[in-house]
């Protein structure tokens, strides 16, 4: 028909050339909207040019083919080779399995003897922090998913204020005005101040058309990219020159008969309003700045920074189930295989954002931001801690995991610990408040480096499926060997150790008789018990057993520890003199 046409004349072919190039531009501008069926293509390339082969050497044959029987032949074929593919990418997890493999065959895997200690512990947990957000926007506003970043040296959660989808003139008209960055270490967050950033985006998740994130990213891609790049996650944080700017992770696709996702670099976007410029080159070319993951070494602000796709991490650690080999995840194997146990009642999975001390441990590590995984054995009834497993967040390509059944810890995993804490306090009403995201906390306390769970307890009202906040949660730690829950005072962190050592301190020396800790301060542990136990105490005995033991004598890190415990024992007598004192005025005042 096109032949046709353009063999009439001048006229005709001036017209089709002007269609052709009005469609081509069409299809320049809205190229966005036609990059998932790209991506498609990519994701399961190999079996598009399969089943293309297949379906046009049937197609011929059944055109050459004379005979009916061997038409129904081709055609049954056809049906019963597309039928058993659907199934086996579709129905079955064949595809999934083999893309996980392709993934561990290319980690940078290494396996750490030690585990790092934890610092910067995140009071509030994800779903807290959004919902104490949202108590501070307006009825037109919403806020973009909370990230955990790194703003100058503190870790902050950082969110757009941002038109609500709901309200389809203001996504269309309005621009982000404010930005949220509340630090992570106070379990008190303030929506306010100097926490309410006024900084102008004119490309965000919630607006439309042009101006929309995902668009103005995907338009910014060159041809190669639109098959290969896909936008994820949006982070707010500030550059190198401590001006804010809008972060988009990027996940690129690699290999040829199962692809596979890994991180593929950066968009960076600066704030600022648009000019009509910029609206141009945004309609026509998008906006951003393209770092690959070769060139963040050149970007300060992104490295030890949280800028990796959860999704990815997530695979590159459910990867790990080939640490037995290729055919040990199979059902009659199984010995190493594992999952990433996720809770049901809460509303933040794994993985959870944490910093990490590597110092001691691997001196190829950075300290900073980790993706953190409990890994547990993939039966149902199984809830040991497997594997803790440690995923840069920046991007870079040395992971690490710490074998807790080569090891013989016999740790209990993430599943085993909402019921500990529940049973720990059974006057809680467990229907309206749920124990949430349990996150590493590992720290040096006497003599060993000891691993616990933090877990915020969080509430939610009756008939409500999200938790609802609150400004002053209920925190617990959980020995992961002992099994015991430690309730520790939100407001005091740097006592949370004290409080650990005290209702646990019995128990480890009973238990560890090779400690040299123990042996060193048992004087002193006997003391602590004393003075915890026994309100009445002889001042004099008390001033006498604080030095039982030449400081010079023991390595940095115990004479550290002991002094730790001699001021806390310092306090104690401080407030048994007061109490004395206070007895002494009482029996004074009987006497007059």
């Amino acid at each position: 028909m096109l032949k046709r046409i353009w063999k009439k004349g001048l006229k005709q072919k001036i017209g089709l050339t002007i269609v052709f190039l009005i469609l081509l531009l069409l299809l320049f501008i809205f190229r966005d909207d036609i990059q998932p069926f790209l991506l498609y293509i990519r994701k399961h390339l190999f079996l598009v040019l399969l089943s293309s082969v297949i379906l046009i050497l049937s197609i011929r044959g059944l055109r050459k083919a004379t005979a009916t029987s061997k038409k129904i032949g081709y055609f049954l074929f056809l049906v019963l080779f597309f039928a058993a593919l659907y199934f086996v990418v579709y129905k079955t997890t064949t595809y999934q399995y083999m893309q996980k493999y392709n993934i561990y065959k290319n980690l940078d895997l290494t396996e750490i003897k030690k585990l790092p200690t934890t610092r910067n512990e995140r009071i509030q947990p994800f779903n807290n922090i959004k919902t104490m957000a949202y108590e501070s926007i307006g009825e037109t506003e919403e806020i973009s998913e909370p990230q955990l970043v790194r703003i100058d040296s503190t870790n902050r959660w950082t969110m757009a204020i941002q038109p609500a989808k709901e309200y389809v003139w203001q996504r269309v008209s309005d621009d982000i005005e404010e930005l949220f960055s509340v630090p992570s270490t106070t379990a008190f967050p303030r929506f306010a101040g100097e926490n309410r950033i006024k900084v102008p985006f004119s490309i965000g998740e919630s607006l439309s058309f042009s101006r929309n994130t995902y668009n103005a990213v995907v338009k910014k891609f060159n041809l190669l990219q639109l098959f290969n790049l896909e936008p994820g996650e949006v982070f707010y944080m500030k550059n190198d020159q401590g001006d804010w700017v809008e972060v988009v992770s990027l996940t690129k696709w690699k290999g040829f008969f199962f692809p596979y996702p890994t991180f593929g670099g950066v968009m960076i976007i600066k704030n600022g309003k648009h000019t009509a410029k910029d609206y141009m080159e945004r309609v026509l070319f998008g906006k951003g700045t393209f770092v690959p993951p070769s060139m963040i070494k050149n970007y300060p602000f992104l490295q030890k920074q949280n800028i990796l796709s959860e999704n990815i991490s997530r695979l590159q650690a459910q990867s790990l189930m080939f640490l037995g080999g290729f055919t040990d995840p199979l059902p009659w194997n199984m010995h190493t295989s594992v999952k990433i146990p996720d809770l049901p009642d809460d509303q933040n999975q794994q993985p959870f954002i944490t910093d990490f001390n590597f110092d001691d441990v691997d001196k190829k590590a950075y300290k900073g931001l980790y993706h953190w995984f409990g890994l547990e054995p993939i039966g149902e009834k199984r809830t040991s801690l497997s594997y803790s497993v440690f995923i840069p967040s920046d991007g870079s390509n040395h992971m690490m995991y710490y074998n807790h059944v080569s090891h013989k810890d016999g740790f209990a995993g993430v599943s085993a610990m909402p019921l500990k804490v529940m049973e720990s306090k059974k006057n809680y009403d467990w229907n309206l408040n749920k124990p949430v995201e349990f996150r590493p906390y590992i720290k040096d306390i006497a003599g060993k480096r000891r691993m616990f769970v933090l877990s915020t307890i969080a509430a939610k009202r009756k008939n409500s499926r999200k938790f609802d906040g609150s400004s002053t949660p209920d925190l617990a730690l959980v020995d992961m060997n002992y099994r015991d829950v430690i309730w520790v005072d939100v407001k005091q962190p740097k006592q949370w150790n004290n409080t650990i050592l005290k209702q646990l301190g019995e128990v480890w020396k009973n238990s560890e008789p090779d400690n040299d800790y123990f042996k060193l301060h048992h004087d002193l542990l006997s003391l602590i018990d004393n003075t915890f136990i026994k309100d009445s105490i002889n001042m004099d005995t008390l001033a006498i057993k604080l030095e039982p033991i030449p400081l010079e004598k023991i390595n940095l890190n115990k004479q550290n520890s002991l002094k730790e415990k001699i001021k806390l024992l310092e306090a104690k007598r401080d407030s048994l003199k007061i109490k004395k004192l206070q007895q002494e005025i009482d029996s004074l005042k009987k006497v007059k």
